[in-house]
């Protein structure tokens, strides 16, 4: 990826809060960002990548956005604290000095007015800066899906004068949830792109963690549980980011990793955080910052897989979910042994949302072929094969539907 895809990607929920800030349109936001990335795409090239890039582009989608109003015959109205950052004559010379109003933006596309997956969509479209087709492979849903819910989120914020605004302390209650699942669902993708040549994205990694961070400070003593919870679970996974690729790019699985390249400071920073999530009685994210911990020992043959199966029920429990019972198969079966495993996921090959979940068959694939089943194995990497849309994670496959096939 070049400086330019790079730097819009990084930049790009920063970007759209402001505007959105200063705007009040979504649309209008995104509109003038593209704008901004097209004309650097045709300018940087011939006269150069400008000192500040960050700034540049900023400055263009303001400007961008004030020709699209002024097209329309619209009444501009900025925030006063943004116009005496930024102005229409002079070019960003500081882009630390504007604020940060990602929060702001996240709270915003969270309110209970909008039903909890548009927030999700929308909220990873504006803040995370992932295109739909990436969000919708998130959700396991058909993209044209996950367009109409953005689509139709963004009206509801219009239709009903959703302001953008820090709301009052009763967001605590009736939002929180759908933020956590939002800096959840943008680590994940991260995490494990659904799409691109790598398997990991690591600008969204560090800006989920950031703004569960951001969080954290923001309700201060009030921080409940489950976000200490959701902290923790980002920090262990994140910290084995550097042994989970090989120098050629190609995933290596958690059992093959060199654990010496993993921060272990994270790792020892996390650990408190699971604490604090499990004191006040089993949560969704501490419990799977739990599981994430006990994988997380020094040599993986400490690793206590009958603790991760009772967790994983546990977890099953309180948030039901296919691919939580995909987990647990595949513990099971290293707990138990291959066969057990095996039994297990095949009783979730009904299952109409793991149709399409290319994880399920590269699981099945890999107890088929510890059993003896290489056909069958075989056959599922084909399927995990054509599932995928990461080419990390594609060319693993069919390494895998190679030593099968031999």
């Amino acid at each position: 990826m070049n400086l330019l895809d790079t730097l819009f990607r990084q930049e790009y929920g920063r970007f759209s809060a402001l505007l959105i800030r200063q705007f009040n349109d979504f649309d209008l936001a995104e509109d003038a960002l593209q704008d901004s990335y097209t004309d650097a795409l045709a300018t940087w090239p011939i006269r150069g990548i400008p000192q500040n890039p960050a700034g540049w582009l900023l400055q263009i989608a303001r400007n961008k956005a004030i020709d699209r109003l002024r097209k329309q015959k619209r009444q501009i109205q900025l925030g006063p604290q943004h116009d005496a950052l930024i102005s229409n004559e002079s070019e960003i010379q500081d882009i630390e000095a504007i604020p940060d109003e990602r929060l702001r933006l996240i709270l915003t596309c969270c309110h209970p007015a909008i039903n909890l997956e548009s927030q999700v969509a929308l909220t990873l479209r504006m803040v995370g800066g992932m295109q739909t087709p990436e969000i919708a492979r998130a959700f396991l849903v058909p993209e044209p899906t996950m367009a109409q819910r953005i689509v139709r989120a963004k009206k509801k914020i219009r239709e009903a004068g959703i302001p953008f605004a820090l709301p009052e302390e009763s967001w605590f209650d009736n939002r929180l949830n759908a933020v956590l699942v939002v800096i959840y669902l943008i680590f994940n993708e991260g995490y494990s792109a659904s799409s691109g040549d790598g398997p990991i994205r690591e600008t969204l990694c560090d800006e989920a963690i950031s703004l569960a961070r951001s969080l954290v400070e923001l309700v201060d003593e009030r921080c409940p549980s489950s976000l200490y919870g959701l902290l923790a679970l980002m920090l262990i996974s994140d910290a084995r980011r550097s042994a989970r690729v090989d120098a050629k790019g190609d995933i290596v699985l958690l059992d093959d990793q060199d654990r010496g390249l993993w921060n272990w400071e994270q790792i020892e920073e996390a650990m408190p955080f699971v604490d604090r999530s499990l004191s006040n009685g089993p949560d969704s994210f501490g419990i799977q910052a739990a599981i994430s911990a006990l994988h997380s020992q020094r040599s993986s043959t400490l690793t206590d897989w009958n603790q991760i199966v009772a967790l994983y029920g546990v977890l099953n429990h309180l948030s039901p979910s296919p691919v939580i019972e995909l987990n647990q198969a595949v513990a099971l079966g290293m707990a138990k042994g291959f066969d057990v495993g095996l039994a297990r996921i095949e009783s979730l090959a009904e299952n109409e949302l793991l149709e399409g979940y290319s994880p399920f068959f590269a699981a099945r694939a890999d107890f088929r072929f510890k059993t003896g089943n290489v056909v069958g194995a075989c056959e599922d990497y084909e399927q995990a094969l054509k599932l995928s849309g990461n080419e990390a994670e594609r060319r693993f496959f069919a390494r895998r539907l190679s030593d099968c096939v031999e």
